[in-house]
């Protein structure tokens, strides 16, 4: 059991037993704790106990560089409908936050993450997320695997040279299934484009994910001037025949 406790603008991921040293003190969560529980530190600063949502595993879990944002994640898994019925080919796993995104919802993820110190955190993140039960992590390049990989509903890539993945994506998928590939540039993600469309999958399109916050003011409503919320770019296909 993995639970988040919050309290004075300040959060924590842990376990029952668990003993946190902060700045308002020292809090130790009870073996026997319960979500809506309150828990104070040493000093009387009161906590709720809660229980994690994955937007907050984002925020806490172990990272090993820039993870696909919660907005993309929302992206994919309303984009290609996803659901819990799929069969997932995810490569490129990183932190492991779209393999556990994709758990969460009841989908069956077999992820690759050839990087040796990436794989291994991401095998902790997916544990902790508790959801190793629907999500297998393999440690090396898919490529190896490419000849035995096959009848996937839904493939996602965020990987260098994705399109070495795409040129195999009507083999992997099975009729109807869909291909998405994150992109962190416009030149990746047009040689992604051009590659599904060389092996004939259908409805080839990218999608700029740009969101921008809003800010309620006396004088008046408009989107933050702090950056423009630019992500990457996400690009769809699908396998008709």
């Amino acid at each position: 059991m993995i639970v988040l406790v919050v309290g004075e603008n300040r959060e924590y991921l842990c376990h029952p037993g668990d003993e946190i040293g902060t700045d308002l003190g020292i809090l130790i969560v009870p073996e026997d704790v319960k979500i809506g529980d309150t828990i104070e530190t040493h000093l009387g600063k009161k906590f709720t106990v809660m229980e994690p949502r994955v937007t907050d595993l984002f925020h806490h879990l172990e990272r090993t560089g820039a993870p696909i944002l919660p907005r993309d994640v929302g992206l994919i898994i309303g984009m290609a409908g996803i659901g819990s019925n799929d069969r997932i080919l995810d490569v490129g796993t990183g932190t492991g936050i779209l393999s556990i995104c994709l758990g969460k919802v009841g989908a069956s993820v077999i992820t690759y993450e050839k990087n040796d110190k990436f794989f291994e955190v991401a095998q902790s993140n997916i544990k902790k997320a508790r959801v190793e039960e629907r999500v297998e992590v393999r440690g090396r390049d898919v490529i190896e695997d490419l000849d035995i990989l096959n009848d996937f509903s839904v493939i996602t890539l965020d990987m260098k040279d994705a399109e070495l993945v795409v040129k195999h994506a009507r083999k992997i998928l099975r009729t109807g299934g869909i291909l998405v590939a994150y992109s962190p540039f416009i030149e990746s993600a047009k040689k992604v484009v051009e590659c599904a469309k060389e092996v004939g999958l259908s409805d080839v399109k990218t999608m700029d994910t740009v969101q921008r916050e809003m800010e309620f003011g006396a004088r008046g409503t408009r989107p933050q001037t702090r950056g423009v919320g630019h992500s990457g770019y996400l690009t769809f296909a699908r396998k008709y025949v």
